[in-house]
């Protein structure tokens, strides 16, 4: 009678989503994960826009570069890159897609009006990045990055490449204010601060690849074009200068 009593218990548990242990002992089935579900409770993964190897459980800043790291959708982080495999992850190499650049009216940093393809990109070799003066992480040391690489390119005979520094902010940055902030960082002839009316330079933010919807998500990024040529690559904005200066002479030499 004891043994049926016991058989019936343990039938009623199964039948409820529960196990009989090996020694008589009725135990609670673990619940079956959906193909494709997360375990609830797990944190999503950050990752920098910048360095996928920098990583974190939670919202927080990346280390190398200071840019916030991002939630991601992918799976766990592969092992940090080593040795070349490292160089190439931080500089980004590849050839891109030549842009379709439009010809938006724009004002550089003396309040000049300009039409940014045919005033400053057609048939050049450009490099461009993005700031905003108010920025108090990654554009000050971008903005650094390129007064070296512009002197670096004079003193290797290839001063004509035409730098250009695009705001991600257009209300806030004034030409009046581009001036000021390129004379904090002593910007010599051939490096334009670009500034205009925010919808166009939302498009052209798109265009080049480096729309945000918050200003301060901006990556670090410099694009580099061989408008003749139509080779056109990006790389890591915070490179060393001598790095930089040497991807843009490889694009210029293109034919």
């Amino acid at each position: 009678m004891k043994t049926r009593l016991m058989f019936v218990l343990a039938l009623a548990a199964l039948s409820a989503g529960a196990t009989a242990a090996g020694d008589g002992r009725v135990t609670a089935a673990a619940p079956q994960s959906r193909p494709g579900s997360q375990p609830q409770g797990k944190p999503a993964r950050h990752v920098c826009p910048m360095h996928p190897e920098v990583t974190s459980v939670g919202p927080g800043k990346c280390p190398k570069c200071g840019m916030a790291l991002r939630p991601s959708k992918d799976a766990p982080a592969a092992a940090a890159p080593s040795g070349d495999a490292a160089k190439a992850t931080a500089e980004d190499k590849g050839a891109l897609t030549a842009p379709r650049i439009p010809d938006i009216d724009v004002y550089d940093q003396s309040g000049k009006r300009l039409k940014f393809y045919t005033d400053l990109v057609k048939g050049k070799t450009v490099a461009v990045n993005f700031i905003f003066t108010t920025c108090t992480t990654v554009c000050p040391p971008l903005t650094a990055t390129f007064r070296r690489v512009q002197q670096q390119l004079a003193e290797a005979g290839a001063a004509d490449v035409q730098l250009i520094s695009v705001s991600v902010d257009p209300v806030t940055d004034t030409p009046e204010r581009l001036r000021d902030y390129a004379a904090k960082f002593k910007a010599g002839p051939g490096w334009t601060f670009v500034t205009g009316d925010k919808l166009e330079i939302d498009s052209l933010l798109r265009a080049l690849g480096s729309a945000v919807a918050d200003k301060n998500e901006h990556t670090p990024s410099v694009l580099v074009g061989n408008d003749a040529a139509g080779h056109w690559t990006r790389t890591y904005g915070l490179s060393s200068p001598a790095a930089l200066v040497k991807m843009i002479r490889e694009t210029a030499s293109h034919e």
